[in-house]
């Protein structure tokens, strides 16, 4: 099947419309970054792996992930602060702040491991869209500093 050049035109801009929203979607669901990387870490986004550094992006769905002798922080958009020990497996499942649109929202999701969580602006502009999850546990966050351990290290 052969496109008239017309049609071909609009099929290129479609194209491009639909590659520069995407790059809006992932731009816009951006969480944080690595600020800290000790020993072993690393990210798992759309099902591949891959090492993280200092200065990585953190998205909304990607687990970090840090091995035996791996530590990691983390700073969020809205300044919360995340520590992650050594064999620890944590989710950002949910990340929305948007204060010009009163959207806010953070779900993790521990695995394993331990978590260390300071609050950013999330806690103190809509404190009950914050949730911290375990494989037993669900913990509705209303403080700014807690240490949290999941599962077997």
């Amino acid at each position: 099947m052969r496109l008239s050049r017309p049609r071909y035109i609009a099929m290129a801009c479609l194209a491009i419309v639909l590659g520069l929203t995407r790059g809006a979607d992932a731009q816009t669901n951006l969480a944080g970054y690595a600020k800290i990387v000790i020993g072993s870490a690393a990210i798992v986004r759309g099902g591949l792996e891959q090492p993280l550094k200092a200065g990585d992006p953190v998205f909304q769905g990607d687990i970090l992930q840090t091995g035996a002798n791996g530590q990691l922080g983390v700073t969020l958009r809205d300044d919360t602060r995340l520590a992650l020990g050594p064999q620890t497996q944590l989710t950002v499942t949910t990340f929305a702040f948007s204060p010009a649109d009163r959207r806010f929202g953070l779900v993790l999701r521990l695995a394993r491991g331990i978590l260390e969580y300071i609050s950013g602006r999330i806690s103190a502009l809509a404190p009950e869209t914050i949730r911290l999850e375990t494989p037993s546990t669900v913990v509705g966050v209303r403080g700014t500093h807690l240490l949290l351990e999941a599962g077997a290290r």
